[in-house]
């Protein structure tokens, strides 16, 4: 069977097995760490039954409530969170080191809290991993990949070559027992038999979860997701805009930070011009519709309703209202009923060109804009858009990109239904 990997695939791969090496032999050096004055002679068994208790419920507790918080966000933002998962996991196993230097009183708030730390990394890994293998499944056999990773296929006949599942198995296989060879005095490891003071422990645990963390970075680097996020978004269409430009999927991912700022709005590279909002309920668009200046000499449109009527006249050929809040730059976004992936895509798209072009009118964002001058940009960029998107979107195929899932929301949202008359 022919092995269908990428040289993307194999360096992730590489990253991967380097950084789940180091993870195997960190297991061990936190153990030494821990075993360095844990014991407490007075700690009876029952206070040791509740401290269980306590971790474990607190655990449990932080699960639910951050499933709750985070469960919108987990699959637009997989790469930020799949890194995020290992550095809440060794975060954690730094608590647990740090533990026994402390008093019973702070010793039980450090445990707890590195229970709730991996609960978190459950959370994140689990949804994350699904996204990303959703990723990788590229002929459908998202199932397989899934159900194979588990399996350990190393045994094969004579005259048989090894499939990517088999080969994926094995290498987990070999880096499993070279983790063990290195963990295990009873097998003479040399490395562990230098590694027995204290001192030399953490030394070494703290280089090993540099590697851990500083592979896995490299690891999630390389991947080139397919859909559009808020901040892939930013890097395509601002260079789609400004240099009439397509990048692919791997040339943003060279861009791409891993953690960004939620929502932010960037011109490129450039610091952050702004912030969006997506899916928010119509009231919230009202609340900054009420603050928005009246005409400055006239005075006129200086209700919230009257100025609203008029902003879906201006979409009302488009699956969402959008407004600009110039004093408090943010860009917001109502979805209509039934709004598409592309109607999403042209909403972000219609508020980062916005937010560039009052920057770029030379305007400080403190200073109050009338309503009817912030109406007026809408207008003109709306009617520019329009022109372009149709084979926008057609190059934005070419060049790789799922323009069909929508992925702009990591909130809680909602949709708006208008009547027919509101919209004429």
């Amino acid at each position: 069977m022919k092995d269908r990997r990428s040289g993307t695939d194999l360096r992730i791969e590489e990253c991967n097995e380097a950084g789940e090496l180091a993870a195997t032999y960190v297991g061990s050096q936190v153990n030494d760490v821990k075993g360095v004055g844990v014991g407490d002679a007075s700690a009876s068994p029952t206070a040791a039954l509740l401290l269980s208790v306590l971790q474990e419920s607190t655990g449990r507790i932080a699960t639910i409530v951050f499933a709750d918080k985070l469960g919108t966000s987990l699959g637009p933002e997989c790469k930020m969170y799949r890194l995020a998962a290992d550095v809440f996991n060794d975060a954690a196993m730094l608590l647990d080191c740090l533990s026994p230097a402390l008093p019973r009183g702070p010793r039980v708030l450090l445990l707890s809290s590195s229970s709730m730390l991996r609960a978190l990394c459950g959370v994140t890994a689990g949804s994350s991993k699904a996204s990303l293998s959703a990723h990788f499944a590229k002929w459908g056999n998202l199932g397989e990949l899934n159900a194979v990773r588990r399996a350990a296929k190393v045994a094969l006949p004579s005259g048989h070559r090894l499939t990517k599942e088999q080969k994926d198995s094995s290498q987990e296989t070999v880096i499993s027992l070279m983790g063990m060879l290195l963990k295990n005095r009873q097998a003479g490891s040399v490395l562990v038999s230098y590694v027995s003071s204290p001192k030399a422990t953490w030394t070494w645990l703290i280089l090993l979860l540099s590697i851990h963390l500083g592979m896995n970075r490299a690891a999630v680097r390389a991947v080139a997701m397919h859909s559009l996020n808020r901040q892939r978004a930013n890097i395509v269409f601002s260079t789609l805009l400004e240099q009439d430009k397509v990048l692919s999927p791997k040339e943003v991912s060279l861009q791409e930070r891993v953690f960004d700022w939620d929502g932010v709005l960037r011109w490129g590279s450039s610091s952050p011009i702004a912030s969006g909002r997506i899916g928010l309920p119509l009231r919230s668009l009202l609340a900054s519709l009420v603050h928005a200046r009246a005409h400055e000499t006239t005075g006129s449109i200086g209700d919230a309703e009257a100025k609203l009527m008029r902003l879906i006249r201006l979409y009302s050929h488009e699956d969402f209202l959008a407004w600009f809040d110039s004093p408090q730059r943010v860009g917001q976004i109502v979805l209509k009923e039934g709004a598409a992936p592309k109607s999403q895509l042209r909403a972000w798209a219609l508020m980062l060109w916005i937010a560039h072009r009052r920057r770029e009118s030379g305007e400080t964002y403190a200073t109050s804009a009338s309503f009817e001058s912030i109406l007026d940009l809408h207008r003109m960029t709306l009617q520019e858009l329009s022109k372009r998107w149709p084979d926008c979107i057609q190059r934005l195929r070419t060049a790789g990109w799922d323009v069909d899932v929508a992925i702009l929301e990591t909130a809680s949202s909602s949709r708006i239904r208008l009547p027919a008359t509101a919209d004429e």
